[in-house]
């Protein structure tokens, strides 16, 4: 069995003046604008996933040293 965990990184987004010069109201709904075409799913996958794989003994003993393919 192999579990892959990924989130989003967590640390703050650089910011610029433009960024700076914006109001939060606006932002927000730009932001909300932009997800509003997305699904739940698809929302998730932008800040967390977790896949569980459950793999034979030779495709593990093939992954474990390649994992990247």
């Amino acid at each position: 069995m192999v579990e892959i965990e990924a989130m989003a990184d967590p640390s703050p987004p650089d910011l610029d003046e433009r960024d700076l010069g914006a109001t939060p109201r606006r932002e927000i709904q730009r932001l909300v604008d932009e997800m509003s075409g997305l699904s739940q799913q698809e929302l998730m996958d932008q800040v967390y996933r977790r896949v569980t794989i459950f793999l034979c003994l030779p495709c593990y003993t093939k992954w474990i040293e390649n994992p990247t393919g």
